[in-house]
């Protein structure tokens, strides 16, 4: 970090000023952490291989208005991100980099977007805090090195947010560096949740539209934004999704508004299988998922005493205000939804990130102290991370007095893998032990932006390296044998389905054509009808004596939890 062109003092580092070039750093900081590696293993089951399948099935069908799964709709999101898979697969082949791009760049949108954002609230300083919290932090990070839908969902939804703050700041007529009329953030806050809206779902809006009523509730019911204005804005989102809903509507009727409508109310009312979760599931995800900024987030999460805190404009005030909202917007709404998923909570990234830099900007302005709740919670929560990732290198290496801890037969089979464990793998923990050491120095030294560095960029670099060290030889227990067998058949004029659980890997990687056969889709033909061609299944080991049972199927061969038959 020390390439930002800025010199040393003798207590600390000057923050950097507010130029173009500084923008430019930003995204090019962004782009050397999110571009690299994007197509280094395989895409996971399911979220990632799901929306991957959706938009390759664009392309092979050339139809890009209603989305298809299997070569049949798919009634559970609407179509935006896919259309920049699909987008991204036309440029550059169908494959992991391709799926995984959109959010790369997401991600260096996000990151130069959040240092604008926060030089304009406060100044440049603020900016480097505020996307570099977001650049260091764990699952912030690591969802731009990935393929679900999220990324793109929380930025339409916050910057709908935002838009609608400075639409209420412009007409309240509260003093902040405006350069356009209140009408452009009230048509740009209604694009932005339309936006999110076709990304995933009506949830956009109503996320937006719960952290604008608690903010109506903090207000004690007095309406800050006149009822016929937040009409607009609704209208206005409604008006965007319209430019897919209509002629989604005119050209297949009805039947993915009845359908979408009833996912999304199970999706709230009941736990998906293997989706649920206790009460506070969602604030360890956020504590450890957000690491190191949701230690100084919880600084500023609660009221401070005002003697601690320096003069602030007002609209510094509000605006963290609707941050301390947003998060408990975010917080409460999925701890109490039956179905418990990570990426739920997701959009809680952005206040976090933005109190992390706001106790780090109290903090260099000496109104916060560096304290004991500070160093002993980065301690903590890093020493976790340290220890899991000392641990599992060792244990890789001894990984046969394992499986007697697991009583299941896959699990057992999936640690036969071969998997080569160097020790090297431990290397990101002396890393994350010496960033948080020479970082806590620094902070207690008053080198608040000295420590920032340390600890932000020392924290992306491990998580980086995490990824390079374990991702791939995580995939190499779980997935691995399956995939490289539908990588096989890609060329081949087959049937392929799984029995016993549920994938989209065969789908993407065998290249599924479109199918011919009426009964194609329907496995009890696949299974025990007259196929016109080779019926290949893959089920889990404890399944093998349902498939045998079956008739038919002769077995392939077996590997790591994985059984291989096919059907003449």
């Amino acid at each position: 970090m020390g390439a930002l062109g800025v010199s040393e003092p003798d207590s600390d580092m000057h923050e950097p000023g507010n130029t173009p070039r500084q923008t430019w750093l930003v995204a090019a900081l962004a782009a050397l952490f999110f571009l690299p590696f994007l197509g280094g293993v395989h895409l996971f089951d399911w979220d990632e291989i799901n929306f991957a399948e959706i938009a390759r099935e664009m392309i092979v069908r050339g139809d890009y208005l209603k989305p298809h799964i299997d070569y049949q709709p798919f009634f559970q999101k609407p179509p935006l991100f896919i259309w920049l898979q699909a987008l991204s697969m036309q440029l550059f082949g169908i494959g992991e980099m391709a799926a995984r791009l959109p959010n790369a760049l997401c991600g260096i949108l996000t990151l130069v977007l959040l240092y604008r954002l926060g030089a304009r609230l406060y100044d440049p300083f603020f900016g480097w805090l505020w996307a570099g919290a977001y650049l260091g932090s764990v699952l912030p990070f690591l969802y731009f090195k990935s393929g679900i839908i999220d990324p793109w969902f929380n930025l339409f939804i916050f910057l709908g947010v935002y838009h609608l703050i400075l639409y209420y700041w412009k007409i309240d007529g509260i003093a902040f560096p405006f350069r356009y009329p209140a009408r452009y953030y009230q048509v740009l806050a209604g694009l932005f949740i339309g936006l999110g809206i076709l990304t995933k779902g009506p949830v956009a809006y109503l996320l937006a539209a719960l952290i604008a009523g608690v903010y109506w509730l903090y207000q004690n019911l007095r309406f800050y934004i006149p009822l016929r204005d937040f009409a607009w804005i609704t209208l206005i989102a409604l008006g965007t999704t319209l430019l897919w809903f209509v002629p989604e509507l005119l050209l297949n009727g009805p039947s993915f508004l009845k359908e979408f409508t009833l996912y999304q109310i199970r999706l709230f009312s009941t736990a998906d299988a293997g989706h649920k979760g206790f009460l506070g599931y969602h604030v360890v995800v956020l504590l450890f998922g957000c690491f190191p900024a949701s230690i100084f987030a919880f600084r500023a999460l609660f009221k401070v005493k005002k003697e601690h805190i320096a003069p602030e404009e007002e609209y510094q005030n509000d605006f963290r205000r609707w941050m301390r909202i947003g998060f408990w917007v975010v917080l409460v709404l999925f701890s109490v939804v039956g179905t418990k998923i990570v990426h739920y909570s997701s959009l809680a990234y952005f206040p976090i990130t933005y109190l992390a830099a706001w106790t780090l900007y109290q903090m260099k302005n000496g109104t916060l102290p560096f304290g004991r709740r500070l160093r002993g919670g980065l301690l903590a929560v890093g020493g976790v991370y340290i220890l899991l990732i000392l641990v599992l290198p060792w244990l890789g290496k001894r990984i046969e007095s394992l499986k007697p801890l697991f009583r299941d037969p896959f699990a057992q089979a999936n640690l036969d893998a071969n998997v080569r464990w160097t020790g090297l793998e431990s290397f990101p923990a002396l890393l994350l032990a010496a960033v948080l050491f020479f970082s806590m120095r620094a902070f207690s030294r008053k080198q608040t932006w000295s420590g920032f560095r340390l600890l932000f960029g020392g924290s992306a670099l491990f998580v980086f390296l995490t990824l390079i060290a374990f991702v791939k030889r995580v995939e190499g227990y779980s997935q691995r044998a399956a995939i490289e067998f539908f990588e096989s058949k890609a060329g081949e004029d087959c049937y392929i389905l799984t029995h016993g659980y549920k994938s989209y890997a065969h789908l993407f990687y065998a290249r599924k054509r479109p199918p011919v056969h009426p009964e194609a889709h329907d496995p009890h033909f696949l299974k025990y009808g007259d196929a016109d061609k080779p019926v290949y299944l893959v089920s889990k080991i404890h399944k093998t004596d349902e498939v045998l049972k079956m008739g038919g199927f002769r077995e392939l061969y077996r590997k790591n939890g994985f059984v291989f038959f096919i059907r003449d």
